[in-house]
């Protein structure tokens, strides 16, 4: 198989995949919702984001470190997958041990405290996927990945319905997701001895070179983390759990919807690394092109769609008393749209190896964004939070994209951009026109197909989307 034809054969998949657990997640977050209310949510928002702290400051960037460590020409696969799983085992353990023991010193309840301590379990699982995650992407085997994801997320929802069926609280529901968790790593793993003979391992200049590479990353995650999180700690210290649990219910819908870039970038990063590393340039900017066209296409209609059908999305999924959820959305999917052209500038300075030239921007934009959130949040709270996060993001994206200019002079051309923009805009005029009643699951899919639909035809007849991209894709000649 060509290569385009594995991208678009690993995209494909992993958009399959994520539609069916986008779906079974949505359903697993409308029953937390009802079962909890929004005081129980926001304690079960407190938990989790009080563990992601930690998770993300022991992430080490360790996904992107494989990418990169595994894509050389000629590498020893087996040992250095063995060793960057090994490192992944012991800084995961190290790190999340510290949740349950700083989170005592925090004026939280008993029982979110207690859910610091399996929220941390949960988290650890999601830690050891990530050199695995890297192997599949390198190998262009995305089915694995989806196959895990799906399976773990069905188990999730099942677990959840049981915890609810018996009423074993806001716990029972963290230690779903825990039993979830250590079940697609047991797949990851299982699937990834076909690729690498993984064994523990320590060698110090393999471990010393992981580190080199992963400070940088570990830097700006923690940088991220800051203008990223911040807003939801300082919300649950600040604010009641109701408004936190409004807040994060509607951050829950973002969560979901920012997995794809992440997704795409994670997908042709390898390839990306190494056209780049052999001095194909050519090669590497018609690649690069096409795929910031792709995520111009994709983000347009989240953001627009999102923001038309913000309220009666949150009020479905999560419930009636979640319907003030939806104004908090209206402003946060714009987040999105920083969120996935950031991500698509960041994965290029990763490229490039050049992704220590990015601290500065993550230094400014997490400083003024935690000056931002003190003088916020008090003052209108979650709503202060949303406008700040949006800033945040946006003001990365233009940050990343300036360094990449800089760095490369690349420069893009902004057609497809601009065209599906418009196809956007004019979807969203149609779908809040539509006379449909928006409020029910019927009305509301419907909406979203004819939204669909009126996109799809609009970026065809202005040119967003060509025959020809199509025609390249299907018959899987090289990019």
């Amino acid at each position: 198989m060509a290569l385009s034809g594995k991208v678009a054969f690993n995209t494909g998949i992993q958009v399959i995949s994520k539609i069916i657990g986008t779906l079974v997640s949505l359903a697993a977050v409308a029953l937390i919702t009802r079962y909890l209310g929004s005081f129980g949510f926001g304690h079960y928002t407190t938990a989790i984001t009080f563990v992601t702290f930690f998770s993300i400051a022991g992430d080490f960037g360790l996904t992107l470190v494989t990418s990169q460590m595994i894509s050389k020409p000629g590498v020893d696969q087996n040992r250095i997958v063995s060793n960057l799983f090994s490192f992944r085992l012991a800084t995961a353990f190290v790190v999340l041990a510290f949740a349950p023991l700083f989170v005592i010193f925090f004026p939280y309840p008993e029982i979110v405290k207690q859910g610091v301590v399996v929220a941390s379990l949960a988290f650890f699982f999601i830690l050891l996927n990530q050199v695995f995650v890297s192997l599949f992407q390198k190998e262009l085997r995305a089915d694995r990945i989806a196959l895990a994801e799906v399976i773990s997320r069905i188990i999730v929802f099942l677990l959840t319905v049981i915890v609810a069926w018996f009423n074993w609280g806001m716990v029972g529901m963290l230690w779903a997701m825990a039993i979830g968790n250590a079940l697609s790593f047991a797949i990851h793993y299982y699937y990834g001895k076909a690729y690498a003979r993984i064994r523990l391992i320590y060698e110090k200049a393999v471990w010393k070179d992981i580190a080199k590479r992963s400070w940088p990353f570990m830097l700006t995650i923690v940088l991220n983390l800051v203008y990223l999180k911040t807003d939801t700690l300082i919300l649950s210290l600040m604010k009641n759990a109701s408004e936190v649990g409004l807040y994060g219910a509607a951050y829950k819908v973002i969560d979901v919807l920012v997995s794809v870039p992440f997704m795409l970038g994670g997908t042709v990063l390898p390839i990306l690394s190494l056209r780049w590393q052999s001095g194909k340039h050519e090669d590497y900017k018609r690649a690069w092109q096409k795929i910031f066209d792709a995520t111009s296409v994709l983000v347009w209609p989240m953001v627009i769609g999102g923001f038309v059908l913000a309220t009666p999305i949150m009020t479905l999924v999560a419930g009636e008393e979640f319907h003030p959820a939806g104004a908090i959305l209206k402003i946060l999917i714009f987040a999105v749209g920083g969120i996935f052209f950031s991500s698509f500038f960041g994965y290029t300075m990763v490229s490039f190896n050049a992704q220590r030239k990015m601290i500065g921007a993550y230094i400014f934009t997490a400083l003024s964004a935690l000056i931002l959130y003190l003088i916020f949040i008090p003052r209108f709270s979650y709503m202060g939070a949303a406008w700040v996060t949006v800033y945040s993001e946006v003001a990365i994206s233009l940050a990343s994209w300036w360094l990449v200019w800089k760095q490369s002079k690349l420069t893009l051309k902004y057609v497809v951009c601009f065209k599906s923009l418009i196809a956007a805009l004019i979807m969203g005029l149609v779908v809040s026109w539509l006379p449909i009643h928006v409020y029910t699951v019927i009305g509301l899919t419907v909406a979203i197909i004819i939204g669909a639909v009126v996109y799809a035809l609009l970026s065809w007849l202005l040119g967003a989307i060509k025959k020809s991209d199509l025609k390249e894709l299907l018959s899987r000649n090289v990019i």
